[in-house]
């Protein structure tokens, strides 16, 4: 798990079935200071967070071991805020 923050959306007109409906945010990884380090990245928001919020993101195997991303092609999930 990894913490971000979000830096934007964006949106696919083509993209495989299982992930239709989802919001995709542009995150960047953040350090233990909240400061913004490595390359952006995009990942499948679960929770409805929005651009500026801090979040805690799951990857690779881990990302499609959720309710809604079972199975789904999926890199990287954003599975919850952080306050």
């Amino acid at each position: 798990m990894l913490i971000a923050r979000v830096v934007g959306t964006t949106i696919s007109t083509i993209k495989d079935p299982k992930v239709r409906g989802r919001k995709l945010l542009i995150l960047r990884q953040t350090n233990e200071t909240g400061e913004m380090i490595g390359k952006a990245y995009v990942a499948v928001d679960l929770v409805d967070a929005g651009v500026d919020d801090l979040v805690l993101t799951g990857h690779g195997s881990s990302a499609r071991q959720t309710y809604l991303t079972k199975d789904c092609p999926v890199d990287a999930v954003v599975m919850a805020v952080i306050d």
